[in-house]
């Protein structure tokens, strides 16, 4: 059914198998960013965010939203990740705190949406700690920006 791994020939979802691939070392890499007010980013370079600290907790909420992505998004594999790395930083240029999320593994299928998935936990998790200071941020940009391993190869986005 239009080339969509996800659905059998009746157009029913599905997992898919993939008991017969090559276990590879596989590689993702996503990013995003939250936007805020100047006076929030303020605040957190502070530690005046009455939640505590945003980029440490966001960072092991990073990597807690990855380790449960079969949990969370419908027919992904359940896997056994040996890294996640989440790393947060300031931008006051422009009033962004920036979040890049790289998973890794040796298995039969990829780690995009577990670096997706960290990525935007870490993202939600900067909302709600900041929220009662800035309601009108914004979570944007959340992309696959590397992904290596497996049968289909490299990709390098933007």
């Amino acid at each position: 059914m239009s080339g969509f791994t996800h659905f059998d020939e009746h157009g029913n979802a599905r997992m898919v198998d993939v008991g017969a691939k090559e276990v590879t070392e596989r590689v993702a890499t996503a990013r995003g960013a939250v936007l805020m007010q100047p006076a929030t980013i303020a605040l957190i370079r502070q530690g005046g965010i009455k939640k505590g600290d945003v980029l440490s907790v966001a960072r092991l909420a990073g990597i807690m939203g990855a380790k449960k992505t079969p949990d969370l998004i419908p027919l992904c594999h359940p896997l056994a990740l040996t890294s996640v790395a989440v790393d947060l930083t300031v931008d006051e240029a422009r009033n962004a705190i920036d979040i890049t999320a790289t998973c890794k593994l040796a298995g039969k299928t990829g780690v995009e949406m577990e670096a997706l998935t960290a990525v935007s936990v870490a993202a939600l998790t900067v909302y709600d700690m900041c929220k009662a200071v800035d309601k009108a941020m914004r979570l944007t940009d959340i992309r696959l920006v590397h992904k290596s391993g497996g049968k289909s190869g490299t990709y390098e986005g933007a």
